[in-house]
């Protein structure tokens, strides 16, 4: 593809997001998320990317978990979607701010229901004896809405991360990549490319 600088990095996320499920990649929306942790050690785990909110790539959570935590006391992250059959990538970094209580619960009511009952069975990273355990919890959620609307949870929602930065990667023989850049300067972009 022949790649404009000049366009709205947005546009390209979505025209990336939308091509590599058009090529029938799985999770074509699947990003690696990077959060540091109070110990200053990183750690990364993937999550999936659901649209744009506000100016920022939106994905959801429990906010007691570890990722939950670390982005409350370090807000800031990157991720980083990689489609390797379409040899391409695409990393972008940024602050991270929570989604209003408003558009959790919104995207909540979209989720399948064993997903939304999940989410209140499951206590997010805490340590577990076994598979068992968590079992009996979701058998008891399920007993308390039974026949309800399962509401979203207050520990739940969504987050957003605002890019100051984006890099699109596309993959070329003898490793001579092709590598663009966006950076957040003032109101604008800052764009140039990278040597491989």
């Amino acid at each position: 593809m022949k790649f404009d600088l000049s366009a709205d990095p947005f546009h390209h996320l979505d025209q990336l997001v939308k091509e590599a499920a058009d090529h029938g990649v799985k999770d074509a929306n699947a990003m690696a998320l990077a959060t540091l942790g109070d110990n200053d050690m990183p750690s990364v785990r993937i999550v999936l990317y659901k649209g744009r909110i506000r100016g920022g790539l939106s994905f959801y959570t429990n906010y007691e978990g570890r990722k939950g935590r670390e982005l409350d006391h370090h807000p800031l992250a990157s991720v980083c979607f990689f489609w390797p059959a379409l040899e391409r990538q695409l990393r972008v970094e940024g602050e991270v701010k929570k989604l209003t209580r408003e558009e959790s619960e919104a995207y909540f009511r979209t989720r399948p229901r064993l997903s939304q009952l999940g989410a209140w069975a499951s206590r997010q990273s805490e340590k577990i004896a076994d598979i068992e355990e968590l079992e009996e919890r979701l058998i008891a959620v399920e007993k308390k809405y039974e026949n309800q609307t399962v509401p979203c949870p207050p520990h739940w929602g969504g987050f957003h991360l605002i890019p100051s930065a984006f890099e699109f990667w596309f993959g070329r023989n003898g490793r001579l990549h092709e590598r663009y850049c966006y950076e957040r300067r003032g109101g604008g972009w800052d764009t140039f490319m990278r040597s491989p």
